[in-house]
């Protein structure tokens, strides 16, 4: 017990770890952290290189890519397990599959469109444990299965039209609160979604997810939890074309 205790005040007696220090992430290992320290170097990525749109510096990300690698690299090898609450393991989620996004931009950039990538979301090439899998399983067979909805706001597709990039790491802790904001501001910007009293054009992710929007009534009903203006249960919806032009800081 006193082996424990000194470790873990050892721990927490380290500097926060910097963009520019991210080789204390290579020697943590995830048992021997607590909450979301492993977080710290992606959510000071996010803080430098995000606006508040969720626009992102992608040449400012290049020059800290062996930080963003090794960040990744720490998640591949630090897997989750049955132990970890719920909200853990989302955030631990959700941050792997932006941050190998954006690994999948730099690695092809420059590029109009992460649909210039042959297969970006279906090629296995995300080192976690000892496998390799894809955007694709992180959000389907994983993320999805969890059966929390507001993830489809949280996880980035690199695109104009995707659910902003959240300018900081999600945590085990602030999760709730994170992915309401992520889906109140997502459900009520005018740019990725058209309502008024006639008329109601969303984006097609409420299209392309649909079924895991109606898990507890229609998508009328789950949309009313977060509009600042209600809808007619009875208004007929249409679909907004979906800009998939890189989400680049001009």
């Amino acid at each position: 017990m006193l082996q424990i205790n000194l470790l873990l005040l050892f721990v927490f007696l380290q500097p926060i770890p910097t963009v520019k220090d991210a080789t204390v992430l290579s020697s943590i290992s995830m048992e021997q952290i607590c909450g979301d320290v492993i977080h710290k170097s992606w959510d000071t990525m996010l803080k430098n290189f995000v606006d508040d749109k969720g626009n992102v510096d992608y040449q400012g990300f290049m020059k800290e890519s062996e930080t963003l690698n090794l960040y990744l690299e720490q998640l591949g090898s630090n897997t989750a397990n049955e132990n970890w609450s719920r909200e853990k393991k989302l955030a631990y989620y959700i941050n792997f599959y932006n941050a190998a996004t954006v690994k999948l931009i730099l690695d092809n950039y420059p590029l109009a469109s992460i649909k210039d990538i042959n297969k970006p979301w279906d090629k296995a090439w995300i080192r976690y444990g000892g496998e390799l899998i894809s955007l694709g399983e992180i959000e389907h067979k994983i993320l999805r299965k969890m059966n929390e909805p507001r993830i489809h706001f949280a996880i980035n597709c690199a695109s104009y039209s995707c659910p902003k990039l959240l300018n900081e790491a999600y945590t085990e802790g602030k999760l709730d609160n994170q992915l309401d904001k992520a889906t109140k501001d997502f459900v009520n910007d005018p740019g990725r979604n058209i309502i008024s009293e006639n008329k109601v054009e969303l984006s097609r992710i409420f299209k392309w997810y649909n079924k895991d929007f109606e898990n507890n009534g229609s998508l009328v009903v789950y949309l009313n939890q977060y509009l600042k203006s209600s809808i007619n249960p009875d208004v007929k919806i249409e679909y907004l074309k979906y800009n998939w032009s890189l989400n680049e800081i001009k």
